[in-house]
């Protein structure tokens, strides 16, 4: 902030404050009186502007605390409305969208009487300057945060109404969140320059050396981050798919990020592989296809000489009486072969998760073992016959034992 000097006996108004400078008999300095009420201020409350500017601490105080008054009576006013206007809704989105104006409006409020009082003070040019800066900075990025949050709101709302944009899909949601952060950083980054009176000429054109310098120091985390780039794009998988990688790691994605993705083991582990990693490897993922139902194999042996019908209608009751095999597709029984001492059968049946595998193959086969000795059919084991072609002289002359 420039400051505009006068010569004695002159008086001015700016945009900020009106500025009088008395002539001075004894010298010729300049000598700025304290500083007139903002324009932005309504004519009512200037008579109380110069009456308190006799007082040097009074009136910045006073500034300050009506600023932080209103901040608060403004923020109250817009949720009280906003909550009226709200109420029928289902959700609460619409809520925090109005609670995130209501502090919006308040910081604006709250600065603009801060920047006044600090003008008020008649501070040198340096100090004020300095600490107007300061506190611009402090709302720019004060702003950048309500950003940020207005944005992650708005993609909430997006995804819950994705029918209407094709474009916004889960799978998309992270890359607009992205997308929306860089964009909101560089906007304040670039406020904050201009606040700071830089010229970012110069620093866009030292950031291209900069930026040549950082991609040979930090190649592996570029190549996370364009891998990440490139998953979200692709979409292999989703937050909440069950996959398997090559390397033998198995579990849930929890998040899919710039860097790495996360994944959640059975064993309630969480495994963070870089992106870069994910995007090289062969990955399996159990909840693709079609839906995300996933088919369990259940294999069972039955003796030679079983009713073989018999076993295939046991099979087929024992998976359409469990609660959590799906019905849609039906579960199947088919007969794979005939084993070195068993029929082979497979029972193959769909869950609605591939986390249950475990537990509902558990409960499988518990059932089919206790349906299976209740029928009275057989469940072999295998047994060979050893057949000797010459007996050793020292068993052969070895007495039988107990005689």
């Amino acid at each position: 902030m420039a400051r505009l000097l006068f010569l004695p006996g002159s008086e001015t108004r700016t945009g900020w404050a009106t500025i009088v400078i008395p002539e001075n008999p004894d010298n010729d300095e300049l000598i700025p009186s304290p500083a007139g009420p903002p324009d932005w201020m309504p004519e009512a409350v200037h008579g109380s502007w110069d009456f308190l500017s006799n007082y040097p601490l009074v009136l910045p105080a006073t500034l300050v605390v009506v600023g932080i008054a209103l901040a608060v009576v403004a923020r109250g006013i817009v949720i009280i409305w906003s909550t009226r206007l709200t109420s029928r809704t289902p959700t609460d989105l619409d809520t925090r969208f109005f609670r995130i104006l209501a502090n919006l409006a308040a910081l604006v409020i709250a600065y603009a009487f801060l920047v006044a009082a600090v003008t008020s003070l008649g501070l040198g040019e340096f100090a004020e300057t300095t600490i107007i800066r300061m506190l611009m900075s402090l709302l720019v990025l004060q702003l950048m945060r309500s950003a940020m949050r207005a944005s992650n709101l708005g993609l909430e709302i997006l995804s819950r109404v994705r029918n209407r944009f094709a474009i916004i899909e889960e799978r998309t949601i992270p890359l607009f969140d992205l997308v929306f952060t860089v964009l909101i950083v560089a906007i304040a980054a670039y406020a904050l320059l201009q606040v700071w009176d830089i010229d970012p000429t110069a620093w866009l054109a030292s950031a291209g050396i900069i930026g040549i310098a950082v991609g040979f120091a930090a190649r592996d985390t570029l190549a996370n981050l364009f891998a990440g780039f490139f998953i979200i794009a692709d979409t292999p998988y989703k937050l909440g798919d069950y996959i398997v990688l090559d390397t033998g790691e198995r579990g849930e994605v929890t998040r899919v990020g710039i860097r790495s993705t996360r994944l959640l083991t059975r064993d309630d582990v969480e495994i963070t592989i870089p992106n870069s990693e994910m995007a090289t490897t062969k990955v399996i993922n159990e909840s693709g296809g079609r839906w995300e139902k996933f088919r369990i194999r259940i294999k069972v042996g039955v003796a030679y000489g079983s009713n073989i019908k018999d076993v295939v209608d046991l099979l087929q009751k024992v998976a359409d009486e469990h609660n959590e095999v799906c019905k849609d597709p039906n579960p199947r029984i088919r007969m794979r072969g005939f084993g070195d001492s068993s029929l082979d059968f497979e029972m193959l049946c769909w869950i609605l998760r591939p986390a249950d595998r475990g537990r509902v193959s558990h409960e499988l086969y518990m059932i089919i073992y206790d349906a299976l000795n209740e029928a009275g059919v057989e469940i072999p084991f295998p047994q060979r016959d050893l057949w000797l072609k010459q007996v050793p002289e020292q068993l052969e002359n070895k007495p039988a034992a107990g005689k």
